[in-house]
């Protein structure tokens, strides 16, 4: 007869933290409290809150993502149905593309616009199309794309192209 043996619990596995619930009466005061804590403070309120170490962004990122976390632990996150609808609907607008996901889609040029640019004399133009540009009659997802076949190096495709983003967007 052959025992079997658990392992124990190995030493690297700390228990997770626990998260304080904030009661909701206190909301209005953490939230109006956090654009004057230094941000020594607001780094240890991102552990108390999260339970990891905040990530090395801004004030800005970090007093937003606080102010949404406090909100979440008074009055509850989104429920799982909304968080999966939202997850779709962004599926349905980049198609799981991960370029096209970091690039806002109100930011990129409308589709059916022409960019135009000279490269070591040739003029090449580019159309924006509703699922990415199209270059000499072929697809491509990426302005990155296009620039690298016309130079033949890793390009920026917005900067090659002379693109900027839209003020305020």
């Amino acid at each position: 007869m052959t025992q079997t043996r658990r392992k124990p619990p190995a030493a690297s596995q700390a228990p997770a933290p626990t998260i304080p619930a904030i009661p909701k009466p206190d909301v209005p005061a953490r939230l109006a409290a956090l654009p004057g804590l230094p941000i020594g403070e607001l780094k240890a309120e991102w552990r108390r809150l999260f339970g990891t170490e905040p990530p090395p962004y801004n004030r800005r990122f970090l007093e937003s993502r606080l102010a949404y976390r406090i909100q979440e632990l008074a009055y509850g996150g989104l429920k799982r149905e909304t968080l999966e609808r939202l997850e779709a609907l962004g599926e349905q607008i980049d198609g799981r593309n991960v370029t096209l996901r970091r690039i806002r889609h109100e930011q990129r040029p409308i589709a059916g616009t022409r960019l135009i640019r000279e490269h070591q004399g040739v003029e090449h133009v580019v159309t924006v199309t509703r699922d990415g540009y199209e270059w000499q009659g072929r697809p491509y997802r990426s302005l990155s794309a296009i620039a690298r076949a016309i130079t033949g190096t890793r390009w920026n495709g917005w900067t090659f192209f002379g693109i900027r983003p839209r003020s305020g967007a």
